[in-house]
């Protein structure tokens, strides 16, 4: 089958297996199978983006399975997270809901199978025992003493961990492979562990043994007729064990394919689930969803678009070697969706008042227009009002401007934007010396922002009128950590940045967004893109900053 999207690697394995395969592969089914023990990141929504999409450009299906065996880390409430955020992304697994618990009797009838064909044994090692007879990369491993154990032994002894009678840590269900393979992982592999104090989400006490996921993955899949498995690269060296569980059963008719692929790493972030839940047990971040975070649920919550997200996981394709991506080409990628669907409104973060000294006194409120997105004509206009009192940025004014500066200062004619010009004649200072107020007079002929005699201006000013003014939070977030990759060495921790969140509670915006819904999302003019936030109160709306204008991954049109 051809394919409209530019050709990968897994693209041309699959075109492969479907001409050769032509009269039994009648389908391509995939599967995304997280493990509910955190919320995902954006590392999985590349890995979702390609088996939803792959499924989708072959007619076929996508799985969405929950890795659910090991209990002491998982629970229901990250299962919900997990299905919201690939629903947010787009993607409807339909009626292929699964969770590996689904098949617990399954897989312990699988286990009996191997014992039977003397092809696992119970190991009563301790786990650092077990590492110690595993052996290294270049010395072979020893077997365990209790690799001999005949079947019946075994069955029993396994029949008893299933019932509770051992305690946790006290014996394991292995494989019996080889002990002296160059793969770390066919040294006689753990299939099984106990554990009896923690109760599963989903099948409470029922089961005191657990499956590994070397284990279930390839049964699993087999059970649901996966074609294609597709995984991040760190379980290439797992496909022979996943391929042996495979062959020596024979319950399954199919014998799924597993392909690897890099898993995604960006820059000034880390993409360990472990880390993340670092952070948010540690009151480095507030939760899963703190928009620092580069889980889907915080990128959401900053006021990312899931378009952005696919665009970005498009753009940076499917490869076979690990690198590093500049998070740029993501905030790129972010720029240019929201451009287009992002309305234009002003807020001013710092403000300073600026008196119209020769506006009229007792003028009505005089409303100006203002476009909504020159980007996109459809989206209309509104009308702002504009008064004798207005706010501007404090950084819009200097009194001993320097070289280069076009902004307000005294004597000089800046244009306010969608309003008129208006050119500085004085200033008011507190005791200490701060200015605390600017006056200007205005020329009524430039209504709109534009001279009719023809004379031009350097500077635009945002502004908001005073009176009709809304007082809001604005949080300034940045990246998380103060180095391009945090983990290259010490305690990834240690190198959080400390000004990642800057909250602004004097801002002022514009009427316009009085009643705005929680996660709309607006360019601040000369600001950035902003999001409101979902904690936003009714007396003071909050605005998270999603991402600044400037784009540092383009210069001059190409890439840096």
């Amino acid at each position: 089958m051809e394919t409209l999207k530019p050709s990968n690697f897994i693209r041309d394995i699959i075109n492969h297996d479907i001409k050769v395969e032509e009269s039994s592969l009648s389908r391509v089914e995939t599967r995304f199978p997280p493990e509910p023990n955190g919320h995902l990141h954006i590392g999985h929504a590349k890995s979702i983006c390609l088996n939803f999409g792959l499924a989708a450009e072959y007619n076929g299906v996508c799985h969405l399975r929950f890795d659910d065996t090991n209990p002491t880390k998982e629970e229901a409430e990250y299962v919900e997270a997990i299905k919201r955020d690939v629903k947010w992304l787009g993607f409807d697994w339909g009626q292929h809901l699964y969770y590996t618990s689904d098949y617990f009797d399954k897989l312990y009838k699988c286990a009996v199978e191997l014992i039977k064909k003397g092809k696992a044994f119970v190991c009563h090692l301790s786990p650092d025992e077990i590492r110690q007879y595993r052996g290294t990369l270049t010395h072979p491993g020893q077997n365990s003493p209790y690799r001999e154990r005949s079947v019946e032994e075994n069955l029993e002894l396994f029949e008893g961990m299933r019932r509770g009678e051992f305690d946790e840590g006290s014996c394991v269900l292995r494989a019996m492979i080889d002990m002296s393979s160059p793969n770390l992982n066919m040294r006689d592999p753990v299939l099984y562990r106990i554990i009896k104090n923690t109760p599963h989400h989903r099948t409470g006490a029922n089961w005191c043994i657990y499956p590994s996921y070397d284990y279930s993955h390839p049964i699993s899949d087999a059970l649901e007729g996966i074609t294609h498995s597709i995984c991040t690269l760190e379980f290439e060296d797992h496909r022979p064990l996943y391929d042996w569980i495979l062959n020596e059963l024979s319950l399954f008719d199919s014998h799924p394919k597993q392909i690897e692929f890099a898993r995604l790493n960006l820059t000034y972030t880390v993409m360990s689930k472990r880390k993340l839940l670092e952070l948010v047990t540690g009151n480095f971040v507030a939760g899963w969803d703190d928009p620092r975070m580069p889980t889907i649920s915080g990128l959401r919550r900053r006021g990312y678009t899931h378009e952005a997200i696919r665009k970005f996981c498009e753009v940076i394709g499917v490869a076979k070697a690990n690198s590093i991506v500049d998070i740029a080409l993501l905030e790129h990628c972010l720029r240019e969706d929201l451009n287009q669907r992002a309305a234009r409104v002003m807020a001013v973060l710092n403000p300073l008042r600026l008196v119209i000294d020769n506006y009229p006194e007792g003028l009505l409120t005089e409303e100006l227009d203002a476009e909504n997105n020159p980007e996109d004509s459809s989206m209309g206009s509104r009308k702002i009002p504009f008064g004798k009192v207005i706010y501007i940025e404090q950084d819009d004014f200097c009194e001993q401007p320097p070289k280069g500066y076009f902004r307000l200062a005294p004597g000089c004619e800046v244009r306010l934007k969608h309003a008129y010009y208006v050119r500085c004649v004085d200033v008011i200072k507190d005791n200490d010396g701060r200015v605390m107020e600017v006056h200007c007079t205005y020329d009524p002929e430039t209504k709109g922002g534009w001279s009719k005699d023809g004379r031009k201006v350097m500077g635009t000013l945002h502004w908001v009128s005073v009176e009709h003014a809304i007082p809001a939070e604005v949080r300034m977030y940045s990246h998380l950590f103060i180095k391009p990759n945090p983990e290259d060495e010490g305690d990834f921790k240690s190198n959080l940045n400390p000004d990642s969140l800057i909250t602004l509670t004097s801002a002022m915006i514009e009427p316009s967004l009085a009643n705005a819904a929680a996660n709309s999302r607006y360019q601040f003019l000369r600001h950035g893109y902003f999001c409101v936030d979902t904690d936003s109160a009714l007396n003071m709306p909050v605005f998270n900053r999603t991402v600044s204008l400037k784009d540092s991954w383009l210069k001059g049109g190409k890439a840096k």
